[in-house]
């Protein structure tokens, strides 16, 4: 009888101690995160600037603030001009500054911040937005919720300016869209003469296309006209499938239904099963749902959110975390509906990094669906062999643009976007640049191309390939800014090279 009492209170201590190893060590861990993820970032250095790469400071002239009254604001940005042309200084365009590649920084020159720059106003019917470009996402949505509208094509989260989103013509989540261009109605220009020029497909035609995707090299966005759409309760569904089927699913499930207004893949990060198993979340148009829209929640920090994801730098147990908690429940847990409006409106700062000795790096490739598996088989290849941190990995439906001059999406596509964590050192830079690299190749050998906003590592050639119209966009820049007013250390990495030496 005693050894039966003894074995059943083993049995009962060994289910409490698999109970708290169950429990305790999820918890420990994020309690551990929680506690490591204070802010330990040094500002930038006096009379420099930098990007969201932490990786691109430079020295600059002046950082020119932008009035937030309309006309005092365009009359003194036509002088400002005017006075840099007299100095032979650079002028470089900034909003949130969430490029990476020196896009806003034109050094030894002026940086013209627009953040500023925000009044907006809707049309009677509702269906376009006037809004000026310093405006941000997270400003313009409430704005819009108000009037029972919303943006029609965004990046997935609400921090990023209206101007830096045409001046990189993002793409959404928004499914059967093509990239924010397809958005845009028409926009107000100031060139490098001075002149404020209205552009859209009927005027100026060429401009609009070339300051769409343009990075601010044609002149300064000064506000835009947007088509908006409905805000609408969605209902949520994810589906768990192999990563190489992913493609034919979105396919099947996004193109042979209607009622599917937004969607996105991620995949698995983890060791054990890399790449290779993904989810599919769609959101669906719920019409027969009746009850009001909710009020819209101001932008928030999700601490357990947050927790979850940073716990996964640096560990391959926060990465299963991550993924087996998302796999159960999803991203938002509980929610089967939600508003498109509170979907949208979700700060960066939910995921971005804290910590100075790292920074936080993005990746964006675009390969047509038939390829899709054969190039996560590359990425699975490619990426364990330069031991660099690969925190997450979301696909997204992207279709054809034909509204913009240096356009990544020349035929429907799959965006694949990469989120690695980068230690902010020399070596780790190079093993980046390496991968990059050898990234690059993969998507192009698919038929694809890579984006541009991010870390300057592609070769000159590799963007020649990727983009094969960069030399007559080269060419146009010093047909509409023959002085080269509006540069930046895009433009002069990638696009000066390809000019004539006579010019």
């Amino acid at each position: 009888m005693k050894k039966i009492v003894r074995f059943s209170r083993l049995l009962k201590l060994s289910i409490v101690v698999a109970i708290f190893i169950a429990l305790g060590v999820p918890a420990l861990h994020l309690v551990a995160t929680a506690v490591h993820d204070q802010n330990s970032i040094t500002a930038v250095a006096t009379e420099h600037v930098d990007d969201a790469s932490r990786l691109s400071s430079a020295r600059v002239q002046e950082v020119w603030q932008i009035p937030a009254a309309p006309q005092a604001a365009e009359q003194q940005l036509i002088e400002l001009l005017a006075r840099a042309q007299r100095e032979k200084l650079s002028v470089s365009i900034a909003g949130a500054r969430h490029s990476m590649g020196g896009h806003t920084i034109a050094a030894d020159g002026i940086v013209i911040d627009m953040l500023p720059f925000k009044a907006m106003k809707l049309s009677a019917d509702g269906r376009v937005l006037t809004v000026q470009a310093g405006a941000l996402w997270d400003e313009v949505i409430p704005f819009l919720n108000e009037h029972g509208r919303s943006v029609a094509i965004m990046q997935s989260d609400s921090s990023f300016s209206v101007g830096g989103s045409l001046s990189a013509n993002v793409h959404g989540w928004q499914a059967k869209r093509a990239p924010i261009a397809s958005s845009v109605k028409s926009l107000r220009l100031l060139i490098a003469d001075g002149r404020i020029l209205h552009c859209s497909r009927e005027e100026n035609p060429e401009l609009f296309s070339l300051a769409l995707g343009g990075y601010g090299l044609f002149g300064i966005i000064l506000e835009a006209q947007l088509w908006t759409v409905a805000n609408q309760w969605y209902q949520v569904e994810r589906y768990s499938i192999p990563a190489a089927h992913l493609a034919k699913v979105m396919h099947k499930v996004v193109d042979g239904d209607a009622s599917v207004e937004m969607a996105y893949g991620r995949l698995r990060v983890a060791e054990q099963s890399f790449l290779e198993d993904a989810i599919l979340t769609v959101y669906r148009n719920a019409d027969g749902i009746t009850q009001p829209l909710p009020t819209l929640e101001p932008v928030s920090l999700d601490p357990l959110k947050r927790t979850v994801f940073r716990s996964s730098v640096g560990s391959d147990y926060g990465k299963r975390l991550r993924w087996n908690l998302e796999s159960a429940f999803g991203e938002k847990i509980g929610a089967s509906i939600v508003s498109r409006n509170q979907l949208l409106n979700s700060p960066v700062a939910l995921y971005s990094n804290r910590q100075d000795e790292q920074t936080d790096i993005l990746h964006e490739y675009f390969v047509p669906a038939d390829q899709l598996a054969e190039f996560l088989k590359q990425m699975g290849q490619i990426i364990p062999q330069h031991g660099l941190d690969l925190l997450n990995v979301t696909l997204r439906d992207v279709r054809k643009d034909s509204d913009t001059f240096l356009r990544y999406a020349d035929q429907n596509m799959i965006a694949v976007v990469m989120l690695f964590s980068q230690a902010r050192t020399e070596a780790a830079e190079e093993s980046m640049q390496q991968m990059t690299a050898e990234l690059i190749d993969a998507s192009l050998k698919a038929g694809g191309r890579y984006y541009l906003p991010y870390r300057p590592h592609a070769s000159v050639e590799q963007f020649l390939q990727a983009y094969p119209q960069a030399a007559e966009f080269a060419a146009l820049k010093l047909t509409y800014d023959p002085n080269e007013l509006f540069s930046n250390q895009f433009y002069l990495r990638y696009l000066r090279p390809l000019q004539a030496p006579s010019q």
